[in-house]
């Protein structure tokens, strides 16, 4: 895992057989940022070679906070560091935990939204049917009768859904009883299970382990965690684990600044980032970003996972029931 705490970018231009090519690349370190400058111009100089040699490559890398790009650290303010557990800021402004030992999986339950969507458009669709059968008689009637369907669509698609069972309790059973599957089947593994606002995370306590270990990968496609950030642990080589609520969740509408978010900014855009931060702090600690609800497994704690699972729980307030989850 590799969280840099200075960044730099390089840009290089050569006329290659009558055409212009212009290499820019990322550079990083912990030590400086003469040696962030370092990295950047033996990138992109490595870059411009194989450009020239023929190979096909991204002229210019993107700019992004937290992806699968392929050699590409994490790009974010480090907030704080416990160890080689790093907590830094993404790009939207909660802080997360990055940690390159402790397996943590998130899953997240199916989005019904858009099924909502389509129930009611079907039962608008059903009721402008029979308006215009009406309108085939009578053209008041029939205009009348559109308006009403229109109208009568959401109550009706609402008792329609009361009459089925609670998806999102439904979900979370799924959920829990792979989890609880997992466990029974690999006795010897401890899994620590926590509710989000959208889903579940699993911390497993018994040992560390390496993001690349295919147990790792087992896992996730036994518990189905959410497949972007499985590949993402496999690419950053990292776990990660936000530990403070969403922004939006907790009442701030206005978007971190200066957009987009990704680290570092200008000297001269500090000023408006810090009072966006300062007043999500302010608001943050009222709300928990996950809760705990039980440990699944032999229930043992390796003592590199301790540290971890304590400061993750301590940031979360994951042991506080009465807050709501953000």
């Amino acid at each position: 895992m590799i969280v840099p705490q200075y960044w730099a970018e390089a840009r290089l231009q050569q006329r290659h057989k009558g055409k212009q090519t212009t290499v820019r690349r990322f550079g990083w370190s912990d030590t400086d940022q003469a040696s962030a400058q370092a990295s950047a111009d033996t990138r992109a100089q490595e870059a411009m070679s194989r450009l020239l040699a023929g190979e096909k490559l991204e002229r210019r890398e993107p700019k992004m906070p937290y992806n699968g790009a392929s050699g590409v650290p994490i790009r974010e303010e480090i907030v704080s560091r416990h160890g080689s557990t790093i907590i830094t800021r993404n790009a939207y402004g909660a802080r997360c935990l990055n940690t390159p030992h402790a397996l943590f999986a998130d899953i997240d339950f199916p989005d019904k939204s858009y099924l909502r969507l389509g129930l009611r458009g079907g039962v608008a669709i059903l009721l402008m049917a029979a308006a215009i059968g009406w309108l085939a008689q009578s053209r008041f009637a029939g205009m009348a009768f559109a308006l009403l369907a229109f109208i009568a669509s959401g109550p009706v698609t609402r008792w329609i859904q009361s009459r089925r069972p609670d998806e999102a309790a439904a979900a979370e059973a799924l959920a829990r009883s792979r989890v609880a599957q997992f466990a029974q089947e690999h006795a010897d593994w401890s899994l620590r299970l926590y509710r989000t606002p959208a889903g579940l995370r699993v911390l497993a306590t018994h040992q560390p382990f390496d993001p690349s270990d295919p147990a790792v990968d087992a896992f996730f496609k036994a518990v189905q965690a959410d497949a972007v950030y499985a590949a993402m642990c496999n690419n950053q080589q990292c776990f990660r684990a936000r530990v403070s609520p969403k922004p939006w969740r907790i009442g701030i509408q206005t978007n971190m600044r200066p957009r987009p978010g990704v680290w570092p900014i200008k000297p001269e855009q500090l000023g408006v980032r810090n009072a966006w931060i300062a007043q999500y702090e302010a608001q943050a600690p009222a709300y928990a970003a996950c809760r705990f609800v039980e440990t699944l497994g032999s229930g043992a704690i390796h003592a590199d996972i301790q540290a971890v699972q304590e400061l993750h729980d301590a940031m979360c307030q994951a042991t506080q029931p009465h807050m709501p989850l953000a």
